[in-house]
Formats: structure tokens, sequence, C-alpha cells
């Protein structure tokens, strides 16, 4: 394996520094970069080469296992190996995968930016107020598997490069263009004048989903379990819903997107 394998015998080590304490760094920030964790997670990581890789850390006794995926990797790029107390006590909590990774973010890119590179024939997701990680994380998931262009946000959720989020994502979140806006209101209106038919997903939505064509360019809105889309943006939108059994009339929010998803992708556009 010719790659930089740099041993790490003792926790303060400050090559491994930004490895220290992950969980909390993840809700304070980590200056720009993001902790990538598990072998899927790592090959997305480096054949996507949407972000750039600082580092690996890994457990003595998975290094092996990583040959083809650290092929990927640059080849300068180090990659630091500990016994599992070390890599612990770096953590801070036990990594019972025992492979994590050091991203570096990119300069953001704006909504505009995004919907300016989009092809004729688009999918689009909007999320609206989701800070649950594990539902953000399912939603890019989903939306991998089912084709979609990108994911655009607002401000009320959570950073998809959340650990959590890019683990549940297995990696997606490393892949699909996404963009926040400050506004959602904001979106709508780019959206509006990308032409774009906007799709609010909702209990309360007027049409059943399996009797929903699509335009060429489709953008499918999620709200957050329990206060949904706030009425503002259901107004100003085609509203959708998906039937279920008497007496039940929601689905977790990822579940939900999982189902437009795959009516949007193929149902015929006119």
């Amino acid at each position: 394996m010719d790659h930089n394998i740099i041993r790490i015998e003792t926790p303060d080590d400050p090559r491994v520094a930004p490895y220290v304490a992950i969980r909390e760094r993840d809700l304070a920030g980590r200056e720009g970069r993001f902790i990538a964790e598990g072998k899927v997670v790592l090959n997305v990581l480096f054949s996507a080469r949407r972000f750039d890789a600082e580092s690996v850390l890994v457990l003595e006794n998975r290094l092996a296992g990583l040959t083809d995926t650290l092929g990927q990797a640059p080849a300068a790029m180090p990659v630091y190996v500990a016994s599992q107390q070390v890599m612990d006590a770096i953590a801070g909590f036990h990594i019972h995968r025992g492979i994590l990774a050091i991203g570096r973010k990119r300069a953001a890119e704006t909504p505009s930016q995004i919907l300016a590179a989009l092809p004729r024939n688009a999918l689009v997701v909007v999320l609206v107020g989701l800070s649950n990680h594990d539902n953000v994380g399912a939603i890019f998931r989903n939306a991998a598997a089912f084709g979609a262009d990108a994911i655009l946000l607002d401000k009320g959720c959570c950073d998809p490069l959340y650990r959590k989020a890019i683990r549940v994502s297995v990696g997606a979140a490393l892949k699909i263009p996404f963009a926040v806006a400050l506004e959602t209101d904001m979106l709508v209106q780019l959206l509006e004048a990308e032409a774009f038919d906007q799709v609010a997903l909702s209990p309360a939505g007027v049409t059943e989903i399996r009797s929903t064509s699509r335009s060429a360019r489709v953008a499918i809105y999620l709200g957050a379990e329990g206060p949904g889309l706030p009425d503002t943006i259901m107004c100003r939108l085609r509203t959708v819903r998906i039937d279920m059994a008497d007496g039940f009339d929601s689905l977790n929010v990822a579940a939900a997107s999982a189902i437009a998803l795959h009516h949007f992708r193929t149902v015929e556009s006119h």
C-alpha cells in the first residue's frame, strides 16, 4: 500500500487534533472541516471529489481492508493509524467502525449557482426547517437513489455535512450539489424564475400524488415533521398528498421523500 502511513501512539499527538472530541466539535463547528465516517462514506468522498480530504484516521486492524478505498485518495494525504484505545481517546467515545476522515468544506455555492448548472429536465428537493440530522441524511440518500439533481435548504435546516447526516446519507451528502438560502421565499422566487413546477408535499395536499403529472423541471418541498411547511409557502405552490389507510395521515418525512422522489422520477414529463 503506497500511502503516507503514520503511526499515532498518544491521543494528544497534534497531528490528529482535528479528530479530538468530534461529537462536541460537530456542534460547535470545526473551522471549515467535516468528519466522514466509515468505508462506504470514504469511497464517496474520494471518488466524488466535490470536497478535499485532508487525512484519514483508521484502526490498525482495519488498514489492510482499505487498500482499494485509499487507492482513490490523494497520494500525499496522511493516513494515521492507531490502536482502539488511542482512537477512542482521540474521538472521545468508542469508534466501532474504526474509520474516520477529515474533509475540507468548499466555498459555499448559492442557490442561483446550483440552479444555473442544472439540465433542462431537472428534479430538485427543497427542505424547509428540517433540523433532524437523521432525516436530512436519509433524504440525501433517497435523493441520490432516485436521481435528484440538487437539494436546496433554508437556514432552519441542519448542516448536511454534520457527521451523522453524512453517515446516514451513506455519503450522498458529499455527492449531491446543495445550497442554503437565507429565506424560503427567495427559493420560491428563484425556482419560479427557472420555470420549475413547485410541489409542496403535505397530508393536507389537494391532489393525491399518484394523480400528479410532472413538468420537465420539478421541485419537491418537504417540511419538518409536526409543523410541516408554513402556510405562506403552501398557498403559493401546488400541494400534493400521499393517501394512507383510514385513521393515519402522516409518514416520516424521509419516507415521504422516497415515495415522492420515486413518483416524480418515473412519471412521464410533459
